[in-house]
């Protein structure tokens, strides 16, 4: 299971890397925030910084998750757990604030949320 739990893991953070990307260095391109919902290039350069600070955020849980991977994978395994759990757990909360703000959210929380909470039961399942 820690395996399985580890690769979950691994995936969720990619996933945030590449949300980063989209949100603090692609935002102003038409194919991203087209893929936001944002209808005009005008929109995407007002809410610029806002989604240059929500993608370091991402970036931010993408990086504690892959530093715990690595330390389960040292042997370090007390702290490495904590940082896959706290920075999947974490991604698994945001996706559900970002449900709650509406159900035209739902796929991309789903997209967000359920891989990092896969990752979560998968490290408490590894840890039993």
């Amino acid at each position: 299971m820690t395996t399985v739990a580890l690769v979950l893991a691994g995936v969720a953070a990619a996933l945030h890397v590449f949300i980063w990307t989209m949100e603090s260095i692609t935002w102003k391109q038409p194919g991203t925030w087209k893929r936001f919902g944002l209808e005009s290039q005008a929109d995407a350069d007002t809410t610029a910084p806002m989604a240059y600070n929500q993608g370091y955020y991402n970036l931010f849980l993408a990086v504690v998750t892959i530093i715990g991977i690595v330390l389960v994978v040292a042997d370090r395994t007390d702290a490495g757990w904590a940082l896959v759990i706290a920075g999947c757990a974490s991604m698994a909360a945001a996706a559900l604030v970002l449900l709650s703000t509406g159900a035209g959210y739902a796929r991309a929380a789903a997209t967000q949320g359920t891989v990092p909470a896969l990752a979560v039961i998968a490290s408490v399942l590894a840890l039993a």
